[in-house]
């Protein structure tokens, strides 16, 4: 937890406020997508607007599998709700997650057919939504689905705060004992650089700063809007939910289930093993399982169908603004797309497709995008005029420091970051050392296609500035 809130207090909040200003700036320009705000701040660089295609691609590539990922939330809300698993064991739900996935043969999954359909109910919400545009779609969705999803949050973490010691033989084997597990610090932790760049990795993801996604809402807001205020609230009200309500649930329970020595390996065993085996095995020794299971599962979906909509907004724009399509014609467009991206990720799940989507969309590509925002944000815009322009319409007023945290520090740290990365695991990664011999084919095969989406991105942007008239900033 000290590394994620160093990483929160360098690189989340300064993020925050550099997408948060540079969206509002490139509104200007009549630009909502990286591109084109890219090619705002430095307009004598022609060759800028290629490296915004990244706040393009990067969403892109993580909507490609994360939609799928979140469809098996819905599946799970259902599936608890109707009892499909009870009575199952560890190794029980560990068989019902890979027969759900496909990955072996299940007496209730004879093929893919059950997760197919909570995908294609899934996908279809998201493009309904998406297609209603921001104020009828997105901003409708989340008037409903964010106070639902925190209720559920309170609801859960009350559940799991109130249960004291459910195993008799261990009265020690407490909830409460759960938070001294999460809070407590070890300092010998801060020596392992894994630990440093995963806590900077959750905040890049969680904040979805670095990925072209608060940049373009930020386009949407007038010039006169608090960006500072804003990006602040942003970044408090997602600590809360994923810190305090998040913290008190998954965690504390397993550690009264589990008992100190097991818990570190759970903790370690990944999210899907703690979401979808570890949390149903815990709900069904607790009175009214069931319905927590349920509430666990459609808590977690409702935070996935709110952050998949955000993943697909920059590609939605970006054919909506710059090539003067109706926002259902843009929507139409971008989801066949991602449909037909998306059927690899199902039908070669073990494959190694979705880690590799999953490394170059949701983390090298975070810290690239970054990286290159803030070089523009501190060094090519200024520092002086980036000051300004966060504080214009601004009642609140950044602490001073941050100016020398925004120029020096977070690029700093995100080119450090960046350096250890290809001295430590770059060739490695680029050879596919790690990859399995028979996954190797689906590896290069999934590379070579986000190369080709990147490119055609590229050619897209590249057509869309020749059509596109000389526009001049307006107030």
């Amino acid at each position: 937890m000290i590394p994620y809130f160093v990483s929160l207090l360098l690189l989340g909040i300064p993020l925050m406020w550099v997408e948060w200003t540079i969206g509002r700036y490139g509104r200007l320009f009549g630009h909502g997508t990286a591109p084109g705000i890219f090619h705002s701040l430095w307009e004598k660089n022609r060759f800028i607007k290629y490296f915004g295609v990244i706040g393009i691609f990067g969403p892109l590539v993580i909507f490609v599998y994360y939609i799928y990922i979140e469809s098996w939330l819905l599946g799970y809300a259902y599936f608890a709700l109707t009892g499909a698993y009870r009575g199952a064991d560890q190794a029980g739900m560990q068989a019902f997650l890979s027969g759900y996935q496909g990955l072996q043969p299940h007496p209730l999954f004879p093929d893919i057919g059950w997760a197919y359909l909570f995908f294609l109910i899934t996908f279809a919400v998201n493009m309904w939504v998406l297609s209603r545009g921001v104020v009828k779609g997105i901003e409708w969705l989340n008037r409903w689905a964010l106070p639902l999803l925190l209720l559920f949050a309170v609801t859960l973490a009350v559940r799991v705060l109130t249960l004291g010691a459910p195993d008799p033989a261990h009265p020690d084997w407490t909830t409460l004992a759960g938070l001294g597990f999460l809070w407590n610090p070890d300092l010998s932790a801060l020596r392992d650089a894994d630990v440093w760049l995963a806590a900077a990795g959750q905040v890049f993801f969680t904040l979805s700063v670095g990925i072209g996604v608060i940049l373009t809402y930020a386009s949407y807001l007038s010039r006169q809007k608090d960006v500072a205020l804003s990006g602040l609230t942003s970044v408090a009200t997602n600590e809360f939910a994923e810190v305090i309500l998040g913290g008190s649930i998954a965690i504390p329970i397993a550690f009264a289930f589990f008992g100190p020595g097991a818990i570190a390996s759970v903790a370690k065993s990944g999210a899907f093993n703690l979401g979808f085996v570890s949390m149903p095995l815990i709900f069904q020794q607790i009175p009214w399982g069931e319905l927590f299971a349920f509430l666990w599962f459609a808590l977690l979906f409702l935070a996935g169908l709110t952050s998949s909509i955000s993943l697909l907004e920059p590609a939605i724009a970006f054919v909506e603004d710059e090539f003067r399509l109706r926002r259902w014609q843009a929507s139409l467009t971008v989801g066949l797309l991602t449909l037909a991206a998306t059927q690899p990720v199902i039908f070669f799940l073990g494959k190694g497709v979705l880690d590799e989507l999953d490394f170059w969309g949701g983390t090298f590509c975070l810290v690239l995008f970054a990286t290159v925002e803030t070089l523009l944000f501190g060094w090519v815009f200024g520092i002086d005029r980036a000051w300004e322009e966060i504080h214009h319409g601004a009642d609140l007023r950044v602490p001073r420091i941050y100016k020398f945290i925004l120029k020096y520090v977070t690029p700093l740290f995100l080119i450090v970051i960046l350096t250890a990365w290809f001295f430590q695991n770059g060739l490695p990664t680029i050879l596919m050392y790690d990859v399995p011999a028979a996954n190797r084919p689906y590896v290069l095969a999934t590379r070579l296609g986000l190369t080709a989406v990147f490119l055609g991105l590229c050619a897209l942007v590249r057509v869309a500035w020749r059509r596109r008239p000389v526009r001049q900033g307006t107030a």
